[in-house]
């Protein structure tokens, strides 16, 4: 049985996360024992990642609860948790991966993350761009602007930290939109538009039938009224993308404009073994550029793993979120990119997890086609939009 957080999440500044340290959870000697012994069975069991079950990573039901707690208050108050204590120096590359993929299967249903559709990736400078024709930032040392990733909760858990930099940063979306409200409140019905934002998927979407952008409103949910709680979606970068690789996308217009320039001038931050998760739908997060190591070879450079997972106690999402998340029933397997990698593994992997954890699941499928999508910029064109 999963943990529910009581209340949903709320607006914060960074004075309240100094004064409240709720949202930081530090594992028992009990529970990092737990985590051990669970490690030690999976290397025994060496099995592929996509075929391990909960019963091949073993936790003790303290570590499960510990694993439980970090997803339940990221659902809460703040939208977010910070995890500390893993013996991440203890196991080698593989033994944390290995390990970071057992705790996935007591959190959720992991989500391709890329074009290649993997499903576990490695944070860390390859030598990539960010600001250009497909870049990503997960393998760059460039600073990102802010942004949600594409998941109920993006997890992320250090192995090494950069010489200098690489400091993460969040901020709230409930007190991002509050703010909005207060300096410009013309602009929250231009954010919450459902079908004049147009985002590029940076060559992430399945090539065969998925158009490559999307529609998907900055805001939504959350008005007087609704069921619908609030959540929001932004990444500047993906749209200047769209704008910039295809013609037949619609301009931007001058208040989608300035409402971006308002939330970039809102917007304005870990060590080994912390393991940080963020509600994507109420928090933005960066990362300051970095500067890695130059002794002790690649190893000693700054090396994340990150999941996205769908959690079994995530919100409902308004109806046009569907686009681009494929389901917006609460707790539903659902977003990711699908990518050009997904394989038969893969999908029976999702379909046997989401089984495991209760959740609603369907099988992936585009909610707007290559050609829907023609149709419908069609139809804007001849209605002079």
């Amino acid at each position: 049985m999963a943990i529910t957080a009581s209340g949903g999440p709320q607006a914060w500044k960074a004075e309240d996360v100094r004064k409240d340290t709720t949202w930081i959870l530090r594992l028992t000697p009990e529970e990092v024992e737990g985590f051990r012994t669970a490690m030690e069975h999976a290397r025994q069991a060496n099995k592929p990642l996509l075929d391990m079950e909960q019963a091949d990573f073993p936790l003790p039901s303290a570590s499960r609860r510990a694993l439980e707690r970090a997803v339940a208050t990221t659902q809460g108050r703040w939208g977010m948790c910070l995890v500390k204590g893993f013996p991440t120096d203890e196991w080698t590359e593989a033994d944390l991966r290995t390990a970071y993929w057992g705790m996935g299967l007591y959190m959720g249903v992991a989500r391709p993350q890329n074009r290649a559709s993997e499903v576990i990736n490695d944070v860390r400078d390859a030598g990539g761009s960010y600001k250009t024709p497909g870049g990503r930032g997960y393998n760059t040392k460039a600073g990102l602007d802010f942004h949600q990733d594409s998941c109920d909760v993006v997890a992320l858990l250090c192995r090494r930290t950069a010489r200098r930099g690489g400091t993460s940063m969040v901020v709230s979306s409930v007190a991002l939109r509050d703010r909005v409200r207060e300096r410009r409140p013309d602009l929250l019905p231009v954010l919450e538009d459902g079908e004049g934002w147009f985002h590029s998927f940076q060559g992430t979407q399945e090539p065969g039938s998925q158009p490559p952008f999307y529609r998907c409103p900055i805001f939504g949910g959350g008005g007087d009224g609704e069921e619908i709680p609030f959540c929001a979606r932004t990444n500047r970068k993906n749209t200047v993308a769209a704008q910039r690789d295809f013609a037949e996308v619609p301009r931007l217009t001058r208040p989608q404009e300035e409402a971006l320039d308002l939330l970039d001038e809102i917007m304005p931050s870990r060590g080994r073994g912390d393991m940080q998760l963020l509600n994507s739908f109420v928090t933005l997060h960066s990362r300051t550029e970095f500067e890695d190591h130059e002794e002790g070879g690649p190893d000693a450079k700054r090396h994340l793993l990150r999941l996205w997972m769908s959690v079994p106690s995530s919100q409902a999402l308004p109806r046009p979120w569907a686009e681009y998340w494929g389901d917006v029933r609460p707790g539903a397997v659902r977003g990711g990119v699908r990518g050009s990698g997904v394989t038969e593994e893969f999908k029976r992997y999702e379909r046997r997890q989401a089984g495991a954890m209760g959740m609603p699941f369907k099988p992936w499928e585009p909610v707007v086609t290559k050609d829907d999508m023609a149709r419908i910029l069609a139809e804007r064109a001849a209605a002079g939009q």
